[in-house]
């Protein structure tokens, strides 16, 4: 289970990937549970990016009531 920080952390990967912290604690434990990955945008450059189990999940919580 993703804390409420993970949770957020995944949402600003999706909407505003340039804007994460890459320090932060919580992309270590995305990419652990193959929620995102760190993609090369621009040679020297990484950016966090979601997987395809990353999309499925925020797609279900959008869904829950």
């Amino acid at each position: 289970m993703l804390s409420p920080h993970e949770y957020a952390t995944l949402m600003l990967v999706k909407d505003s990937p340039e804007q994460i912290d890459l320090t932060r604690e919580e992309l270590d434990v995305l990419i652990k549970r193959h929620l995102i990955t760190m993609e090369q945008s621009v040679p020297g450059t990484h950016s966090p990016c979601l997987t395809n189990d990353g999309n499925a999940l925020l797609r279900n919580i959008k869904r829950a009531p």
